[in-house]
């Protein structure tokens, strides 16, 4: 497996598999992998012919009091990861030579990057936007990867694709979970043993407010059903609790599935994300 910390390596490599002909795919994570990222990474090993993974912590998609700092960071672990599911090469660059000095481009989404997590980090849609505009301009890939866990971010992806014409095909691939419910994130690793044991309340609020819709009720009852399970563990503070339309991300709470609920809680200290979609017709 080759590993790149220059664009001009990358570029330099994927040329090389374009003149043999061969399909490229790309996984852009912030390192830490995870299983998660590992169902990302098989999914591409299986599409293409080679496979890219970018391990960047984006300083321009945390706020000022986030943890960019203390993000986990474990690239050893990270390559150990990717070689054994099949990588052909890990991008590994540096803050300068992603962003370097003088440079002042960014990219905004409207609409999709506004609500959700948008309302409560300002910026970090457009760090996201930015950060992914730029890998696919170094790598120009076939297809690129994106979990479900995080489905505002893969809604802002998709409309910047879609908006500025890029020749890519973004693959959506589902959230992975422990066996107790909760979606796998880096970010799990800051939670507290007793954090832990709560965390998975999370998803199964999300079930039961999926059950209200699927048996016909509103978004708004769907997010009634979801916060009296979120209300009754003292551990988790809500954040929002929201039920939008699929596509637009739009409220839907005077309207039926199809629908997404989607949350982002606190425990302690670690914010967490999760959603689920609700798809067919209110009957």
């Amino acid at each position: 497996m080759r590993i790149e910390k220059r664009i001009a390596g990358v570029r330099a490599f994927v040329q090389a598999a374009r003149r043999e002909g061969k399909s490229v795919g790309l996984v852009p994570t912030m390192g830490a992998l995870h299983e998660g990222h590992e169902a990302l990474m098989r999914r591409s090993c299986g599409d293409n012919d080679a496979t890219v993974v970018s391990v960047f912590v984006n300083p321009t998609q945390f706020g000022p009091q986030e943890d960019f700092a203390a993000y986990p960071r474990d690239l050893e672990q990270d390559l150990r990861r990717a070689q054994r599911l099949g990588v052909e090469l890990v991008f590994a660059p540096d803050v300068a030579e992603m962003y370097p000095e003088g440079a002042s481009t960014t990219v905004t989404v409207a609409g999709v990057s506004e609500g959700l997590c948008g309302h409560f980090r300002p910026g970090h849609f457009t760090g996201v936007a930015t950060v992914v505009a730029k890998l696919l301009s170094i790598v120009q890939p076939d297809r690129a990867y994106f979990g479900e866990k995080d489905y505002q971010q893969l809604q802002v992806i998709r409309r910047m694709v879609t908006d500025l014409a890029m020749p890519v095909h973004i693959v959506p691939v589902p959230t992975v979970r422990g066996a107790d419910g909760l979606a796998m994130s880096s970010r799990n690793a800051y939670l507290s043993p007793a954090e832990r044991r709560a965390a998975p309340r999370l998803y199964q609020a999300l079930q039961q407010g999926a059950k209200v819709a699927v048996g016909g009720g509103t978004g708004g009852a769907a997010v009634a059903a979801a916060r009296a399970v979120l209300d009754a563990e003292p551990l988790i503070r809500v954040q929002y609790l929201v039920a939008v339309d699929p596509q637009t991300l739009q409220d839907k709470s005077e309207r039926g599935r199809p629908l997404v609920l989607a949350a982002a809680v606190y425990l302690g200290k670690t914010r967490l994300i999760d959603n689920i979609t609700i798809n067919g017709e209110t009957k």
